[in-house]
């Protein structure tokens, strides 16, 4: 019975440090004795890490592994099970380009090793060690992808070498995931050991590597296969179809898809299809379904070379007719652009042409939308357009003299299935058996029940909007009116727990409330704070960082919107600088805390009181260090660069800590459209903010929403605040 039951994991990872090309680095290389901190390998590695993904029958990604780059020509090494069997492969390099793979240059399923190539150059390899030289309890390291975290490095031994299935394994004590397999296991030196492959079923932190030795094998004796032999699943029938001008299209199962931007002007890209058709007049068709309605997906016809030919195509929402005269944007002539309650986007619809000798005549779904005189373009072959980063899918190609209409129904069938509809929704709970009246014309019944469900989603996201608008709104009138009151009224952590509410509507605001009561009960009585403010604020530093574990928010995670919910800092007892600040003030306001304040200082907000040797202060981030002026001044200016002002020294109002809260949220925001809320309670709460005025404006243009952004420069306009360029502002309103 084997010690170890192995499972394979068809995942990756990525190590590599830019050193001379593995031909160069081989086992007569004297070895070298020059030890590397974790920190430079990992650092310097990153230029060869590359992600490989592989595609799937219906075009999806099916698996997504790691590789390394083991010659500037673009070689690069993975395992066998990452790459799959006739699967189409994209690699990721390090500086965030997509590569599709031209060629398998070597395989060994028994080793489950591989070796892809990208037609790409000036790469930087990792240079391959010598496994047979591996000790046992050698320090090794791995830098990959374990549960898709990025750049995740792992320090370990090398327990043992041994034989699994009749091959040489690496015993790796180190623990592997998915996003492990398939990248490479380095000494201290940097250079490839071993690729990893394996993990124990019966332990995390155990798994095995193949010997980077048995990779030179595939280097000294490659067996290449050029992609387009390598691909035979998807691959469109020559004697059918043509592509030009770039992207990829495949088919599965009946559909032809394409995906990615082809090389033509606007990402436009073809594929004629190679039969000749009938002389004019003459039909063509196709089913059509775009992933986004932002995109365009055309029946073309009449081409002549590979820029010219007319296209229909739903864009936008709407059908277009469009006349490309050549290569570029200047050369292309919208013929006609309308609207059509018979397209639904979102699902398949059938467009259809009809070339005449004097007119073209476009339908969707059987209705005639556009109807144009035109005898230009005639001849040539016909086919399918994508433009710009759509995913389309088509089906149904059809071509010929004349096309019936998919669903030949008269406009009185029409009539009474809408009412057949109609009176289903008013029904308490719909009957899902179909009624012999649907039944009667399936087709038409479909198409009809695809309509009402698009139109009844489209509301009900509309409502879904409505609701989430009216509760910001009350929201912000809430914070608005508690920031009106006195200074020693307000009740801050209430104000803040506002602002949580704002984005997560379902929280009960009363549980951190109840908490912070709770730490209130604990300390009413506490002697300590019932003497002078110094006493106090140390007693307060010491319940909250020492005995019940608040802190500071460790690394990245200080951007995430989290730790400026008041709700989960209380519940996680972590925060930035500012929400651990509010806890804290919310005790003195209950407390009745005389001379304890918040100081609005920049880089770090703080808490400070009087001393008799002047103000000290406290850095809530730092488990509640205390600072005195100098040393707080030292810090920060090397933290930040700035001088503190006596402004920055003042105590900060509860207003001013609100609204820093809200920039934080601005600043957090990874899209910038999704600071638009917050930005909408600063400007609630101090309208004549003038740059978030206007950076709402410009946020408000970029989303579409023109009368908003002109609104709010009017504001500017009428404002007229001091250091801005009132014609640039015109023009800027003129530009929506």
């Amino acid at each position: 019975m084997r010690l170890f039951v192995l499972v394979l994991i068809a995942t990756a990872t990525a190590i590599a440090i830019s050193l001379p090309h593995p031909g160069k680095a081989r086992e007569n290389d004297p070895p070298s004795k020059r030890t590397l901190s974790i920190e430079n390998i990992t650092q310097t590695a990153r230029a060869s890490i590359v992600t490989v993904t592989q595609f799937g029958r219906g075009g999806q990604q099916e698996a997504l592994g790691t590789g390394f780059v083991i010659s500037p020509d673009g070689l690069i090494a993975t395992n066998s099970h990452v790459i799959g069997n006739a699967r189409r492969l994209q690699v990721q390099t390090s500086d965030g380009l997509r590569h599709d793979v031209t060629e398998i240059h070597a395989t060994d399923a028994s080793l489950d090793l591989a070796i892809i190539k990208i037609a790409k150059t000036g790469l930087t390899p990792l240079p391959l060690g010598d496994s047979d030289r591996l000790k046992q309890g050698q320090r090794i390291l791995a830098l990959g992808n374990p549960q898709g975290l990025t750049y995740s490095v792992v320090e370990g031994v090398l327990s043992a070498v041994r034989e699994v299935e009749s091959s040489p394994m690496l015993q790796l004590a180190i623990p592997i995931e998915e996003g492990n397999s398939g990248g490479p296991v380095l000494d201290r030196q940097g250079k490839v050991q071993g690729i990893i492959t394996l993990k124990s079923a019966i332990t995390d932190n155990l798994g095995f590597a193949h010997p980077v030795n048995q990779l030179k094998l595939l280097i000294d004796r490659p067996n290449p296969v050029p992609m387009t032999r390598w691909l035979t699943i998807g691959k469109l029938n020559p004697s059918l179809w043509q592509p030009t001008l770039g992207a990829l299209w495949t088919q599965h199962a009946g559909q032809i898809h394409v995906e990615g931007p082809g090389d033509g002007f606007g990402g436009r890209s073809n594929l004629l299809h190679q039969t000749t058709p009938p002389a004019i007049p003459y039909e063509l068709s196709v089913d059509v379904k775009l992933d986004s309605e932002s995109g365009a997906a055309a029946l073309i016809f009449c081409p002549e070379g590979t820029d010219q030919h007319s296209g229909f195509s739903p864009t936008a929402g709407k059908l277009r007719l469009t006349r490309f005269n050549g290569p570029d944007l200047f050369s292309w002539t919208i013929l006609a652009d309308e609207t059509s309650p018979a397209y639904i986007p979102g699902t398949w619809n059938t467009l259809r042409v009809r070339v005449e000798a004097d007119n073209l005549l476009c339908y969707v779904n059987d209705q005639l939308v556009i109807q144009f005189t035109d005898n230009h373009l005639r001849g040539g072959k016909v086919g399918l357009c994508k433009f710009r980063n759509t995913k389309a899918a088509y089906k149904n190609f059809q071509l010929g003299t004349t096309l019936a209409p998919t669903n030949p129904v008269s406009p009185e069938i029409l009539t009474d299935l809408q009412s057949e509809i109609q009176k289903l929704l008013t029904q308490k709970e719909i009957d899902k058996a179909p009624s012999e009246k649907l039944l009667t014309t399936p087709a038409a019944a479909r198409r009809l029940l695809q309509q009402q469900t698009k139109t009844l989603e489209q509301q009900a996201a509309a409502l879904r909007v409505l609701e989430k608008n009216l509760h910001r709104q009350d929201i912000t009138r809430q914070l608005v009116d508690h920031l009106k009151k006195p200074d020693d009224q307000v009740e801050l952590l209430s104000a803040a727990l506002l602002i949580a509410s704002h984005d997560n509507p379902d929280i009960d605001i009363r549980a951190p409330q109840q908490t912070v009561q709770q730490m209130v009960d604990e300390l009413r009585n506490d002697p300590a704070l019932q003497k002078d403010p110094q006493t106090a604020a140390r007693r307060l530093s010491d319940y909250l960082f020492r005995e019940n574990g608040f802190h500071g928010t460790r690394g990245d995670a200080i951007n995430e919107l989290s730790n400026s919910y008041l709700n989960e800092v209380i519940d996680d007892r972590e925060g930035i600088p500012l929400t651990l600040s509010i806890v804290y003030l919310e005790l003195v306001r209950q407390l009745k805390l005389q001379d304890i304040h918040g100081a609005n200082l920049p880089g770090r907000f703080m808490i400070f009181y009087q001393d008799v040797d002047g103000p000290q202060y406290v850095d809530v981030f730092n488990n509640g260090t205390h600072l005195d002026r100098e040393e707080l001044e030292t810090f920060i200016r090397s933290s930040t660069g700035q001088q503190p002002t006596p402004e920055h020294l003042a105590a900060a109002t509860p207003r001013d800590m609100i609204l820093r809260l809200l920039y934080n949220l601005v600043s957090f925001c990874e899209v910038p459209e999704q600071s638009i809320p917050y930005l909408d309670l600063i400007l609630a709460i101090d309208p004549n903010s003038t740059a978030e005025r206007l950076n709402r404006a410009l946020l408000r243009s970029r989303i579409g929403d023109s009368n908003g952004a002109r609104e709010d420069l009017d504001f500017l306009k009428k404002l007229a605040p001091a250091g801005v360029d009132l014609q640039k502002l015109d023009a800027i309103y003129n530009s929506f």
